[in-house]
């Protein structure tokens, strides 16, 4: 994945798992089993994004690429991290919304 916006929301969800994780589950070093899961799995879904470059951010795509359970999970991440994500993370915060912005809804 060499596009720099996909890199930077790799960046962002694994920013905002961690956040979420160390938040909630404390865990002793790195991140819990379940949380280092469900970063695999979106990094992997972002991986193979079947819109590559052209990706719009995922609240403005129709295709849920996300098994219900784990969309369910990454739901939690980013309804608990979204919020918290300025403070701890302006730049990411602010490309963020930014390639929100950018980024057009996709029709099939």
């Amino acid at each position: 994945m060499c596009n720099k916006r996909l890199e930077r929301e790799k960046k962002t969800i694994t920013a905002m798992i961690e956040l979420y994780c160390y938040d909630l589950h404390k865990p002793a070093s790195g991140l819990c089993l379940d949380c280092a899961d469900l970063l695999v799995y979106a990094e992997k879904r972002l991986s193979n994004c079947p819109y590559g470059i052209t990706k719009p951010t995922c609240a403005k795509c129709i295709t849920h690429c996300y098994k219900p359970f784990m969309r369910g999970q990454i739901q939690k991440v980013m309804r608990y991290a979204g919020p918290r994500m300025l403070k701890r993370h302006p730049f990411l915060t602010f490309w963020h919304i930014v390639d929100g912005l950018r980024s057009k809804r996709i029709i099939k």
